[in-house]
């Protein structure tokens, strides 16, 4: 009776669903069957953090109170570091590159001028920084910014010569401009240039020096308004620096040479240095050099000064890397670098420009790397880098993100990682220590792994908002290194660049079985192990996977729903199975032509291959060539850990592998699978005359909007080559944006790399490729109207089709590795429009099933390590009997989403439920059904930049946010989901932009991040000494308030830039009071009010001596009055 009821309510609920996509509504109808805990309040998108190296960084800032590190880059970011775990990122929203930046030191405040000549100061007493003020100026452009210690006057070169000073309290100019013409000698009728430097002396603020990139240098007096010297080099200028006792400074010049001055002998230099050019026998000048693109002179108070410089390597050093010169006493020392400098920091003990530096560290921003060299140990070790900045090590390919993981994980990942790590680091700690870890609310472990071009593996922690490497696999050590025979690397390889490179991976947390597939069309399964071996022979398996259609109208007979429990010969057959070394006859041509046939793309090594602790290969599997054609690329994967199963799939079919056995179970066309029920008529397509790749990773530039290009979804031929550059462009992997009116030719990160694709599903006359892909392991009903759940494979295609596989599991133990696995199509389950992208299943009350899995075991173990292993395997829930399944009435739900909509389809009756259309105009890249705290969803990322939830079971939408256009292939090739609302991303190719949808860890998200200022006293000013305070020679202050304020300097002129307050508001402009430069504010009128407090005791002192003299002058004359007087006149 029970069983009668549950269909009736589902077949009503069908035709509901049906009437209300029919009559246009976009809203899935209400669901009766069962609560839904989730409602739209629960959801709320915002990013939370950013991890890796600041793409493209073009400044640099340290404050060396607070420890903390500031970068700029060429996109407007900003990129704050503290201690490990403390880092913060910012954008300008105008998008321009950040040209200076300047840290009110010890102020919690940063200055940053960009290259569209704007000044911003941001706050950085709160943990997500804001600007606070904003100055644009509208007739010079920008070139040097310099604030003086414990100042509020920024002083601001421009392009034209001139330099302006800004009041950082207020943000407004000061009347007082320096015109480059006042500063140059009146003789000289040439421009001297932009402003490349500004400082003033270290003991004397009212002298400012300035450098001109012509070659001149100005030593301005700031009081009399007026140059007090002049002088003048015939090589351009690149940087300034002051000795700390303001009596000489040093140039860095175009031709490789440093040039030392004193301040008072301004005819010609007291020194010329040229440290990388060779000095001629005759005394003649040396040879030009490349240009000092910096120069730091640093004092230590017991030994040599420190000259430490950037360029000016000999120009005859050709294909030498660039290099970081250390000047120390007598001895050079020059530092090889592996990328191009951006800019660097000597790292001082004070912040006092006027005392002993005490130079300890160099902090060196590269192009794609940031360094910082310890000064104080010998050889000038570098530290070792805390923060996650080799995230493109080698350019990102591919990311899976794990919520929830298991807690024994992490530790393990970081165990075997740890023996990883390099050696020859700088003992001591890393010096950028600032800021305060936030107060973390999340408690459960994240992992993200990222597969790269170089075919390497990394696992990353990602727990609590941070990101800390754990452990790094190289794959590539499989196989043998390719040779230098470019005809038979033709012949055999299927991309140009990076044959390693990671396409796919799939791995299952609980058993720590890893596979991933690469771009070379192979496969390698990887088990954990805590033990190191050394494998004699690496087992490999060869299939053939490639399929022709043949018959115009009819479909190929069997297959679909038959007893297949072995490949048939023929085409369709695998190769000889080996679990030898790769050397064996299929390696070679089968054709007296020189036709390829049953070659794999690469070869696997044949000596021992001595496997270190942590992942260990455990089997390889490789698609060969088929006639002359080439395998196409994997599109679609998936592991089980406890049906001991691999199966993926390409556009030419798919095969199920049991890597156990070490056999190959299935290997059939898509076609195959629907047997005779293949509702589509299929033409044959030619054979390809020339080799060509499975498509991946294109060249956004390659190739023109061809007809193939706009095909369908189901139409992708997939035969551009792969070609994945190896420098980090921004186009790293893009494919062409431009399609024809109705196409979207986007690269779909699913289970695929990428395919042309349109809104039309039903075009598939001209082709006759039926690409898999995406697959779903579980345990459910294999058919229409089954009593009992079995093991199942769920397969997608690119039609939207879904189709079942029975699985038929020898039982637990030896059986198992002796006992074949039979496997069975089982016909189709459901038709969606798009791609089918993700599949799961619930089980009657809502509840998400997740698949089977093993428990991890040590594979390795021996004696009663060995016995736990066995029993641990024997329990393995592999095959579900008759006896132990559920009665019908226990029924389940597949959730089905593809690139258009979504579908709930009720198990085992096969009836849609519910059905809601996700998008008309876009498609779904990325969708994942997530587990959040109280219920699940389908989450779900559109090619438009939409990124919307849905609830389960009845598809109503909790979430729409237009939060990402997309801009960049990489983001829809790298996005991820995961459980409890966290996803990810790669927003440029070298960083990773986690964001949650989850309301409440946007509630929390304040608590969790760290804090970058932290209350430290300011170090107290070098003491003058004696003798110099007593015969001068100390530091000269400089009343900058008095001399640049408006009562003395007058308004500067309007039109020349123009103020915009930040966009806090009142509630900024009281965080600046209480943090950035209040306290000299209030230091201020502290004096004000002392000053009128002693001018009152002052003349009250007057008021006190003349009431005295009155008071003397009146006793005077009593006294002369009385003084003749005897007593008895009184």
């Amino acid at each position: 009776m029970k069983k009668f009821n549950i269909r009736k309510v589902l077949d009503g609920l069908k035709e509901q669903a049906s009437s209300s996509v029919s009559s246009g509504q976009s809203g899935a109808p209400e669901n009766n069957l069962m609560h839904e805990t989730l409602q739209s309040e629960n959801f709320q998108l915002c990013k939370t953090v950013r991890h890796g190296f600041p793409y493209q960084p073009s400044s640099m800032a340290h404050d060396p109170v607070q420890k903390i590190l500031a970068i700029g880059t060429q996109s407007g970011a900003l990129r704050l570091f503290g201690r490990p775990g403390v880092e913060c990122y910012c954008q300008h929203e105008s998008g321009a590159a950040v040209i200076s930046l300047q840290f009110l030191i010890n102020e919690g405040a940063l200055v940053s001028a960009l290259a569209d000549d704007s000044v911003h100061l941001w706050n950085l007493r709160q943990r997500r920084p804001a600007i606070l003020h904003s100055l644009k100026f509208n007739r010079e452009r920008i070139t040097f910014v310099h604030l003086p210690f414990q100042s509020k006057w920024l002083y601001i070169g421009t392009e034209k010569g001139n330099i302006h000073i800004v009041n950082v309290e207020s943000f407004t100019l000061s009347g007082y401009v320096i015109m480059w013409n006042k500063a140059i000698e009146l003789s000289s009728k040439a421009h001297p240039g932009p402003v490349v430097h500004i400082s003033d002396n270290p003991m004397d603020e009212g002298k400012l020096i300035i450098g001109y990139e012509a070659g001149i240098v100005v030593l301005w007096d700031l009081k009399s308004k007026k140059a007090d010297y002049r002088y003048t080099y015939d090589e351009a200028i690149h940087s300034v620096a002051w000795h700390h006792e303001g009596k000489q400074f040093i140039c860095s010049h175009s031709d490789g040479t440093l040039t030392i001055w004193n301040i008072k002998g301004q005819g010609k230099p007291f020194q010329t240095i040229t440290p990388h050019g060779k000095q001629p026998k005759d005394g003649k000048k040396p040879e030009p050099c490349k240009p000092i693109l910096k120069v730091e002179y640093k004092t230590t108070r017991l030994g040599d000064p420190f000259m430490i410089l950037s360029g000016g390597l000999s120009y005859d050093t050709v294909g030498r890397r660039p290099c970081l010169t250390v000047m120390h006493g007598k001895s050079t020392a020059v530092l090889e670098m592996d990328y191009p400098i951006v800019d660097f920091l000597t790292l001082c003990e004070t912040p006092y420009s006027n005392d002993f530096q005490e130079p300890y560290a160099v902090v060196v921003l590269l192009e794609k790397d940031l360094v910082v060299i310890d000064l104080a140990q010998n050889g000038y070790p570098i530290f070792e880098n805390p923060y996650p900045l080799t995230i493109h090590e080698s350019p990102v390919t591919c990311c899976e993100y794990f919520a929830d993981c298991p807690v024994d994980l992490i530790p393990a990942l970081y165990s075997v990682g740890s023996r990883q790590k390099r050696q020859g680091y700088s003992k001591k700690e890393w010096p950028i220590s600032g800021g305060n870890w936030g107060l973390g609310t999340q408690s459960y472990p994240e992992i993200i792994i990222t597969g790269h071009a170089d075919g390497t593996v990394k696992f990353w922690d990602a727990s609590a908002i941070m990101l800390q490497v754990l452990y790094k696999l190289k794959t590539a050590k499989v196989f043998e290194k390719s040779r230098n025979n470019k005809e038979d690397k033709q012949n055999t390889e299927i991309v140009d660049e990076d044959p390693f490179a990671i396409q796919i991976m799939a791995w299952c947390p609980e058993s720590r079985m890893l596979c991933v597939a690469g771009v070379s069309a192979n496969l390698i399964i990887y088990r954990f192990s805590r033990q190191e071996i050394t494998t004699e022979v690496v087992q490999l398996l060869e299939v053939r996977l490639q399929y022709e259609v043949n018959d115009m109208e009819s479909p190929p007979e069997g297959g679909g729903g038959g007893d297949r429990d072995l490949p048939t010969p023929g085409a369709a057959s695998p190769s000889p199975q080996t679990t030898g070394p790769p050397t064996h006859p299929s390696t070679s041509s089968n054709s007296s032509d020189g036709v390829r046939d049953n070659v794999p793309c690469l070869k696997v090594r044949s000596t021992p291959l001595k496997q270190s602790s942590g992942y260990q290969v455990e089997l390889v599997v490789q698609l060969v060539w088929v006639s002359g054609e080439p395998p196409q690329q994997i599109t679609s994967l998936a592991l089980n850990s406890s049906y001991g199963l691999i199966v993926f799939g390409n556009s030419n079919g798919l095969a199920v592998v049991d890597y156990l056995q070490k056999t190959v179970l299935l290997n059939l066309g898509t076609v195959e699978l629907y047997g005779s029920n293949d509702p589509y008529q299929r033409q044959a397509r030619s054979p390809r005359k020339t080799r060509q790749p499975a498509g991946g990773l294109c060249d956004i530039n390659e190739g023109s909007a061809s007809e193939d290009r706009c095909k369908s979804p189901t139409s992708a031929k997939m035969s551009r080559k792969l070609s994945l550059p190896t420098e980090l462009k921004p186009d790293l992997v893009l494919l062409s944006v431009c399609p024809p009116r109705g196409a979207n030719p986007l690269d779909h990160r699913d289970n695929s790399f990428s395919r042309s694709r349109s809104s039309s599903v039903t075009s598939i006359d001209k082709e006759a490729r039926e690409a898999i892909t995406s697959f779903h392991f579980c345990e459910t009903f294999a058919r229409k109207g089954d009593s009992a759940i079995t093991p199942c494979l769920y397969v997608g295609t690119s039609l939207g089709t879904v189709l079942a596989v029975a699985l038929n599991l020898p039982p637990a133990g030896e059986q198992r590795l002796l006992q074949p696995v039979i496997v069975l199509p089982s016909g189709t389950l459901a038709r969606l429009k798009g791609s089918i992208l993700r599949m799961a299943f619930l089980d009657n009350t809502g509840t998400f099933l997740p698949p089977a899995f093993e428990t991890w075991y040590e594979p390795n173990a021996a004696g009663a390590d060995s016995e736990e292993r066995d029993k641990a395997r024997k329990r393995r829930p592999v095959s579900v009997s008759p006896s132990t399944s559920q009665e019908l009435q226990e029924s389940q739900y597949a959730v089905v989403c593809s690139e258009k909509q979504a579908k709930v389809i009720a198990l085992p009756s096969q009836n849609c439920i519910f059905k809601h259309s996700i998008t008309e105009t876009s498609f779904v890249l990325r969708a994942d059904v997530v587990q959040m705290n109280i219920g699940n969803c389908v989450a779900c990322f559109c090619a438009n930049g939409h990124i919307m939830t849905l609830s389960l079971p009845g598809l109503r939408p909790l979430l729409d946010v237009n939060y990402l256009p997309l801009t960049d292939m990489r983001i829809a090739r790298t996005f991820c989901f995961t459980n409890l609302g966290q996803a990810m991303y790669l927003t440029s190719p070298t960083e990773i932009q986690r964001i949650t949808y989850s309301q409440e860890t946007c509630e929390n998200l304040q608590e969790m991040l760290g804090e970058l200022f932290t209350p430290v006293e300011t170090p107290e000013a070098p003491n003058r000494g004696f003798f110099k305070g007593l015969f001068g020679g100390g530091a000269t202050s400089l009343d900058r308030e008095e001399l640049f304020g408006e009562t003395q300097a007058g308004k500067a002129s309007r039109g020349l830039a123009q103020h915009i307050p930040g966009p806090q508001g009142l509630e900024g402009m009281k965080g600046a009071a209480s943090g950035v430069v209040a306290d000299l504010a209030r230091a201020r009128i502290a004096l004000d009010e002392r000053g009128q407090k002693l001018g009152e005791l002052d003349e009250r002192t007057a008021a006190m001596l003349a009431s005295a003299d009155s008071f003397g002058k009146h006793a005077h004359d009593m006294m002369l009055k009385c003084k003749d007087k005897k007593w008895y006149q009184f």
